[in-house]
């Protein structure tokens, strides 16, 4: 009996965050708001605490978009004619979105507004910098969502195999620009792109990617960590 990769769960699921980025607008308003938010947390240096109450009330609204997707797949594929309790499946799915959305909004407004924060931007900004943990996590993930946004406007290959852009090299040249970033060096940097450069040959030999994808990939990762490492938190 052949057994399964236990890795297909997780290409399955990250098929199923394209495939509702490519089908449906409101997610890729949802992403493009979670950039931007992210981006403002930096410059807002809020804390610790306050980034995971922000990533949880935006991962809220993202499941209860995906939700609100399966849901109205489901009750399609049981029936095309009208029906009552269809409707009020589908209003009860969107009703979700609506209370995630509305959280996420209240949320964001206590965190960036509350307490005369919008005043003290200025000072936020010209004196303090953000935690590295901080500024790693909204590195990663805006890598991401550029890497999914990219890949998805492209409409070919798969998020985790093909596509206009290697994400594999992008994953690789963003922990190189990490590390750069975390121990400069010429030894340490050398390495790092090194290490970089073989993920990109490999997927350029498998023939997943060619070389314009690939560099693609890798101008995609050095542009947002590069951006956000040495223009938002200064070079150390």
């Amino acid at each position: 009996m052949r057994l399964r990769n236990p890795l297909n769960g997780f290409k399955y699921a990250a098929e199923g965050v394209v495939h509702v980025f490519r089908t449906q607008r409101h997610m890729k308003f949802h992403f493009l708001i979670m950039a931007l938010v992210l981006l403002l947390s930096l410059v807002w240096n809020l804390h610790r605490w306050e980034m995971l109450v922000l990533l949880f009330s935006i991962s809220m609204v993202l499941v209860a978009e995906m939700f609100n997707t399966a849901v109205e797949a489901l009750v399609d594929l049981v029936t095309q004619s009208y029906h009552p309790l269809a409707k009020f499946a589908k209003d009860i799915a969107a009703g979700a979105v609506l209370i995630a959305a509305i959280n996420a909004l209240a949320v964001g407004f206590l965190l960036f507004f509350g307490d005369n924060r919008w005043e003290d931007v200025p000072e936020l900004v010209g004196v303090h910098k953000p935690t590295m943990p901080t500024i790693f996590v909204v590195a990663a993930i805006l890598t991401m969502v550029y890497l999914i946004i990219w890949k998805v406007a492209g409409g070919k290959g798969r998020l985790l195999k093909g596509g206009v852009v290697s994400g594999h090299t992008a994953l690789g040249f963003f922990l190189a620009a990490t590390i750069i970033f975390l121990r400069p060096g010429i030894p340490v940097a050398a390495m790092a792109v090194a290490m970089a450069l073989l993920i990109a040959q490999s997927r350029v030999e498998g023939k997943i990617h060619t070389i314009k994808e690939v560099v693609l990939g890798a101008l995609l990762a050095v542009a947002v960590s590069a951006g956000i490492y040495w223009l938002l938190s200064g070079s150390r």
